[in-house]
């Protein structure tokens, strides 16, 4: 893969590109955008580039070859979720003594390291900066220039604290790229230290010719629900599971229905039932919460008379309909509800209780 293969924002590729071409890479560089807009794509697409072994010309700028060994192994990063799960489970048979004190990190390149938030809390810690500050004064072993991708911008305090030292003095022979959907979730300081290349979601235009080249098995109705969802970002609309949405968008209605007409509560406690216990129960809880926000937002659309923009374009009608029965204080309720029952999962409270508190306890309209 190279930069020929990125979909969406040429302009800004192309900034980075020349940026490439005329040897002034910054030491830090924020990429922003929407999730699925390409971010952590283009990071590595850059590092490839910067380090290919036999660097080729495309458009006119420098591009990579995509088949050298440093091109082969940091395109084995690409598979961020694979890499991730592989480093979690080799974290997991670790002695209990040394799992606690073992971040993730993810390296198919000695001199190219990918830093993802640390679960359960899915934060960037201290421990991981600590690492990369150890790391980043060495110069690159196998590499022109070094790499270290934060894959998010949610730092713990001492971890994004610890970051602006280097930040500060940061070394000439490496690049640190923070990638984010909002910046303004780090500090000011890093901020300022850092130069910012933003990624735009395409046009719904563009969106749906390249789902009608991908993805032919969606229908044109399909098509425009899932560029409307997908927001513009090219990743989340080629890889949006529109069967696995609708399903998480039924419970959602459901909850929905159950807050506004004369309940029949044995439809929502069966419902609630599924989403009680392991992982499992955990993604589905995060899918339906995630359904069930939209929902929301697309009333308050309808009630501020931008109906153009609702996003379940499939349901314009009835939530129309419902938006008629509510008040927008009702909605704004509704979703600091929603709001308390997202704290309620991470801190590990019963899922089908909180999700049936929730739909029984809001306000009359």
């Amino acid at each position: 893969m190279n930069f020929t293969d990125f979909l969406g924002n040429q302009a800004a590729v192309r900034r980075l590109r020349e940026t490439l071409a005329a040897g002034r890479l910054p030491s830090a560089m924020i990429l922003s955008g929407p999730r699925g807009a390409g971010k952590y794509t283009l990071a590595l697409l850059l590092a490839q580039a910067a380090n290919c072994l036999t660097p080729i010309t495309t458009d006119g700028l420098p591009d990579a070859c995509g088949v050298c060994a440093n091109c082969e192994r940091i395109v084995a990063s690409f598979a961020l979720d694979e890499r991730f799960a592989e480093a979690v489970a080799a974290r997991e048979e670790m002695r209990d003594v040394d799992k606690k004190d073992t971040r993730i990190l993810i390296q198919t390149h000695p001199d190219v390291m990918i830093i993802p938030p640390d679960p359960p809390q899915l934060l960037i810690k201290l421990g991981q900066v600590r690492t990369v500050i150890a790391r980043i004064y060495r110069r690159p072993a196998q590499a022109a220039r070094a790499f270290y991708i934060f894959t998010a911008s949610s730092f713990m305090k001492e971890a994004a604290n610890s970051l602006l030292k280097v930040l500060e003095e940061p070394p000439e022979h490496a690049t640190l790229i923070l990638l984010s959907e909002n910046p303004s979730e780090l500090l000011p300081t890093i901020r300022s230290r850092a130069g910012v290349l933003r990624l735009g979601a395409l046009p719904a235009a563009e969106i749906d010719a390249l789902l009608a080249a991908r993805r032919p098995e969606l229908k044109a109705i399909e098509r425009t629900l899932v560029g409307r969802l997908a927001e513009g970002a090219v990743g989340r609309a080629l890889g949006f599971d529109l069967p696995e949405y609708l399903a998480y968008r039924q419970d959602a209605l459901i909850v929905l229905h159950t807050s506004l007409a004369e309940p029949d509560y044995s439809v929502l406690f069966r419902m609630t039932e599924s989403y009680r216990a392991g992982a499992e129960g955990a993604i589905k809880t995060s899918g339906m919460l995630h359904a069930l926000s939209l929902l929301l937002e697309d009333l308050l659309l309808i009630h501020s008379g931008v109906p153009a923009l609702v996003r379940n374009t499939d349901l314009v009608k009835e939530l129309t309909r419902i938006a008629h029965g509510v008040t927008p204080q009702w909605i704004e309720a509704a979703s600091r509800g929603l709001d308390q029952v997202e704290a309620g999962m991470r801190r590990n409270l019963l899922r089908s209780l909180s999700l049936d508190a929730f739909a029984t306890s809001l306000p009359v309209r």
